[in-house]
C-alpha cells in the first residue's frame, strides 16, 4: 500500500488515487495513478491504468493470481474491470462513501452473480489514504 500511496502523490492535479498490481510471487506488475484530466479520458482511473498496463506487459487480459492495492475503494466502473480481469484480491485504503463498489455503497467485487466473489481487504493504511484525499480536496476549495 505504501507504493500505491507513492503513486497517489504523483497524481499532480488529478484526484490522488494510486494503484499497484502485484503477482502472487510478490512481483510488482504495474503501478499507476489517476490520469483522467491529463488524458481527457473519464476511464483513466488508477485501477484501469494498472489493469491496462499489466495486461499489455503480460500479453494476457487474465490477471489471475494477483493482488490489486489501491488507495481508495474502487468505483463501479473499476470494480467491473477488476472482475473482468479476474483479479482475485483487492486491498484498499480509504472507503468511498459516495461511489464505492467494494462494500460501502455497492459490493460488485463480492457479488456471486458476477462469478467467484473476490477477497476484499479494506482499510489498509486508511488514515494515510484518507488524509491524502482530504488535503487534496481542501486545497481545491
Amino acid at each position: 500500500m505504501h507504493l500505491a500511496l507513492e503513486q497517489a502523490s504523483l497524481a499532480g492535479s488529478e484526484v490522488p488515487v494510486g494503484a499497484v498490481l502485484v503477482s502472487s510471487a510478490g512481483e510488482v506488475l504495474a503501478v499507476g495513478h489517476n490520469l483522467r484530466e491529463q488524458k481527457s479520458d473519464p476511464t483513466s482511473h488508477a485501477e484501469i491504468e494498472v489493469i491496462r498496463a499489466a495486461a499489455a506487459a503480460g500479453g494476457d487480459w487474465r490477471l489471475e493470481e494477483t493482488t490489486l492495492f489501491v488507495t481508495l475503494e474502487p468505483c463501479v466502473m473499476c470494480a467491473g474491470a477488476i472482475v473482468a480481469a479476474r483479479i482475485p484480491r483487492v486491498v484498499f485504503g480509504a472507503w468511498d462513501e459516495r461511489v464505492g463498489a467494494a462494500g460501502s455503497i455497492y459490493d460488485v467485487l463480492r457479488d456471486s452473480r458476477l462469478g467467484k466473489p473476490l477477497e476484499v481487504i479494506p482499510g489498509v493504511l486508511e488514515e494515510q489514504c484518507s488524509r491524502v484525499l482530504k488535503e487534496f480536496f481542501e486545497a481545491k476549495r
